[in-house]
C-alpha cells in the first residue's frame, strides 16, 4: 500500500522528529549514538538500504526491529541459509482448490523494511531476488509486477569472519546499498550498563514505541530534497568519486551510483542536524561508508579489511576542501 506524506514539515521538526527517533531507538541500543544517526541519515536518504557487517551479538536484528518499532512501520526477517529459495522471498502463485485457481501469496518482500540476515549464506540465485526490488521498488513473478510498500528499506547484515558454506555478495548487489556499516563493540562502562537494564528489565525483550507515523517519514524525506548543496560542493563529490577510478590499488572504482549515494547521504545528515544546507564535512563523514564497499581491488589485496577504507581516506587527504560561501543566488 502506498502511503502519501502529510502536507509538509519544517526543518526544525524534522530535526526534533529524528532526535525523538534515536532516543526511542537509544532505550534498546547503548551507546552507539553516531552509528544511529548514520543508520537513521541512510534510512531517510531514498533507497537508502542498509549493509551492516560485523560479528555476532552486536545487536544488529535488534537495531533494525528497534527503528521499524520507533517508525511505526511494518517489519519483517528472513534468516537466509543455503537452501532458501528465491519464492521464499518473493512469494509466488499456489492453486487454491476451494477457489479452484491460482492466488497470489505474498512473501516477507512485501514489507516496510525487510532485514536480510546473514544474506551471503544464500545462493547468489536467492540473493538476486532482491536486486529488482533493491533497486525498482517492485518484484516481477510469473510476468506480473507488484508494487512494493512506501518506504522500503532492505537491512542486510553479514558476518566478517565466517565465511564456510556462504557465497559473497557481487558487485552489483553490493552497488545497491547506500552504506555498509560497521557497529563495534561496546566500551566497558556501556556493556555495564547493558547488564544493568536487563537486570532492572527483568527480559530479554525490549518494549518500544512509534515516535513518527509512516507519513511523517515520507514527509521528513521529502523535505531533504530541499537541501540545498553549492555547485562547488557538487564538484567535490564528483572529484571524490573519480579519483577511486584512478588509484594505483583500485581496477575498478565507485560508479555514478556512489556520487548519488554521497549527495544523499550528505543532505540527510545535514538535515538531522537542522541544517538546509550541505558542508563538506558532510559528505567527509560518510565517504567511508558510501564509496568503500563499491571498489575492487587489485588481486593481491583481495580480503584485506583495512585497506578499502584506508584507500578512501588516502584519497579524501589528496583531494582539495572547497571553502563555502552559501551564496544561492
Amino acid at each position: 500500500m502506498k502511503i502519501h506524506p502529510d502536507k509538509g514539515i519544517s526543518f526544525e521538526e524534522l530535526q526534533k522528529y529524528s532526535d525523538a527517533i534515536i532516543a526511542e531507538v537509544e532505550k534498546a541500543i547503548v551507546g552507539k549514538r553516531e552509528f544511529l544517526e548514520k543508520f537513521l541519515t541512510a534510512f531517510l536518504s531514498s533507497a537508502g538500504h542498509i549493509l551492516i557487517e560485523d560479528y555476532p551479538g552486536l545487536a544488529k536484528t535488534l537495531i533494525a526491529n528497534s527503528f521499524a518499532n520507533a517508525l511505526g512501520m511494518q517489519f519483517k526477517r528472513i534468516q537466509f541459509t543455503p537452501d532458501l529459495m528465491p519464492g521464499d522471498i518473493t512469494g509466488g502463485y499456489i492453486f487454491d482448490h476451494e477457489q479452484n485457481k491460482f492466488i497470489l501469496r505474498k512473501g516477507p518482500l512485501f514489507t516496510n523494511i525487510l532485514l536480510a540476515d546473514e544474506i551471503n549464506r544464500a545462493s547468489p540465485k536467492t540473493q538476486s531476488a532482491l536486486l529488482e526490488a533493491m533497486q525498482e521498488h517492485q518484484v516481477t513473478m510469473e510476468g506480473d509486477t507488484f508494487e512494493l510498500s512506501d518506504p522500503f528499506i532492505v537491512v542486510a547484515t553479514q558476518n566478517p569472519i565466517e565465511y564456510e558454506g556462504t557465497f559473497p555478495l557481487p558487485e552489483a548487489q553490493l552497488d545497491r546499498f547506500i552504506v555498509r556499516l560497521n557497529i563495534g563493540y561496546p566500551s566497558a562502562d556501556d556493556e555495564q550498563e547493558i547488564l544493568e537494564r536487563r537486570l532492572i528489565r527483568q527480559a530479554d525483550t525490549f518494549s518500544l514505541s512509534p515516535v513518527v507515523t509512516p507519513q511523517i517519514f515520507l514527509s521528513m524525506q521529502k523535505l531533504i530534497e530541499q537541501i540545498y548543496v553549492h555547485p562547488d560542493l557538487q564538484s567535490y563529490i564528483v572529484d571524490l568519486v573519480a579519483e577511486t577510478r584512478t588509484h594505483r590499488q583500485v581496477v575498478i572504482g565507485a560508479s555514478p551510483r556512489g556520487s548519488l549515494a554521497l549527495l544523499k547521504l550528505a543532505r540527510s545528515w545535514a538535515a538531522i542536524q537542522g541544517r538546509d544546507y550541505v558542508l563538506p564535512d558532510d559528505v567527509k563523514l560518510f565517504a567511508r561508508e558510501a564509496l568503500s564497499h563499491r571498489l575492487i581491488l587489485e588481486p593481491s589485496l583481495w580480503g584485506s579489511k583495512t585497506t578499502r577504507t584506508g584507500i578512501i581516506d588516502e584519497i579524501v587527504q589528496s583531494v582539495g576542501v572547497p571553502v563555502m560561501i552559501l551564496n544561492r543566488e
